[in-house]
């Protein structure tokens, strides 16, 4: 097994892909050990073929697509914008609600990031914040996306550690809210330091009208949140349903696109849907490498020997997990350490929807580290701020983060008492 580390720890540094330095490096392990080189295949299609939720991860995407071409982000800016935008520092508030509303409809932090960010940076910019800070606060707050619910990488995490979705989507909802909330008071203290605007209060008659503008793409977090919880539909029938909703309001209802548009629209969801599934694919080849050669195993071994404490190995785990987002995409991460963790977490008997929830939080908080902080590559991307720059101004927002990590890894019921009330504690 030590020459497949190696040549994947080789791959990542020379700046390959991380899925190819995933299935590279497997297939040379699986080659020194004799395995005919058909398995990498079988194991492959196996990975992404045999489980119905990961049909939620291309639904959820083209949901997500679907709000960004049909204009739907616009309304839900607007309606943001008269909820908080008359508060000192306004803008940068309206950034993380938009991010609250937007991920309830997308699951993506990405999209998120890629969706909202370019409209709200250019109206940051225009009444006249810091580039810096506009990208900051865009890049923060999209890590919000994953945790209320749908999300894409609970998906992905409740297919891998056999973990209920529907219960890590309901247990997302506080952890979101305080992320957010802990955001918006760090974007109060520059705010009044640096003495940034605020828009003029709103009328009523303002808040009906942008409410009404938006009302239909609200119901989208609610209608899954509460389907789940009261059995009328799994997490990947609500990605169906989200993507059919979509579809409804973009085409019929606000006639923001067409068939020509809608083309589009699904090819970005195939391609988009492609990258993620081949990572999924060679990840579970080199992760299937792993237990072969019993690396759950010794791991879960070599953890428990330095601490049985549930708290101390949560505190353990995470902290490696913080370093690893510096190098390694999160999905990778995920795919690779998930099964190597569940024996410790079993046996530790921590949770797995608190684990998994405290566990999907601290890779969003690797959005935001560099050098692969993809989160800020998306946003500079779309908004032609200097990596650099943007990586200085992101640093403070890492704080709020991992002070609410920290807090959801001491206190569990904040993400296991909600979904305990309304699915019932699990026995």
């Amino acid at each position: 097994m030590g020459p497949m580390i190696v040549i994947w720890m080789a791959l990542l540094l020379l700046g390959m892909s991380v899925a190819f330095t995933l299935g590279a490096s497997a297939l040379v392990q699986l080659w020194l050990d004799g395995t005919p080189m058909a398995v990498i295949a079988q194991r492959m299609t196996k990975s992404i073929s045999d489980s119905f939720p990961l049909l939620a991860v291309p639904f959820f995407i083209f949901a997500g697509n679907l709000m960004n071409t049909g204009g739907i982000t616009e309304r839900v800016f607007s309606f943001a914008r008269v909820l908080v935008g008359h508060f000192r520092g306004g803008l940068a508030h309206v950034n993380v609600v938009a991010s609250i509303i937007f991920s309830g409809m997308s699951g993506s932090a990405l999209a998120d990031a890629g969706g909202l960010g370019n409209m709200e940076i250019k109206a940051m910019r225009d009444a006249g914040y810091d580039d810096g800070f506009a990208g900051a606060v865009t890049v923060s707050s999209s890590t919000i996306g994953p945790l209320i619910p749908p999300s894409i990488p609970m998906v992905i995490y409740g297919v891998l550690g056999d973990v209920s979705i529907g219960r890590m989507f309901i247990g997302g909802v506080v952890p979101g809210f305080l992320t957010a909330g802990s955001l918006m008071v760090l974007i109060g203290y520059y705010a009044h330091k640096r003495s940034y605007p605020k828009d003029d209060k709103p009328t009523l008659k303002e808040i009906v009208t942008k409410f009404g503008r938006a009302i239909f793409p609200l119901f989208t977090p609610a209608i899954i949140i509460a389907g789940i919880a009261f059995g009328v539909f799994s997490p990947t029938e609500a990605a169906v349903g989200a993507s059919l909703y979509a579809m409804f309001l973009s085409m019929v209802v606000y006639r923001s696109i067409g068939l020509k548009e809608l083309r589009d629209v699904v090819l970005d969801t195939i391609r988009t849907t492609a990258m993620v599934l081949f990572i999924v694919a060679t990840a579970s080849v080199f992760a299937w490498v792993l237990a072969a050669h019993e690396a759950p195993k010794h791991l879960s071994e070599w953890l428990l020997s330095l601490t049985d404490n549930p708290l101390y190995l949560l505190l353990i785990i995470n902290l490696c997990l913080f370093v690893a987002g510096f190098f390694i995409e999160g999905l990778a991460i995920m795919i690779l350490a998930v099964p190597a963790l569940a024996p410790t977490i079993a046996a530790a008997g921590i949770d797995p929807v608190h684990f998994g929830v405290v566990f999907i939080f601290n890779l969003m908080i690797g959005l935001m580290t560099p050098p692969m902080g993809i989160g800020i590559f998306v946003v500079s991307g779309v908004s032609g701020i200097p990596f650099e720059k943007l990586t200085r101004a992101t640093l403070p927002f890492l704080v709020p983060l991992i002070v609410v990590l920290l807090l959801l890894i001491l206190f569990p019921p904040l993400v296991t008492g909600l979904p305990d009330y309304l699915l019932g504690v699990r026995r």
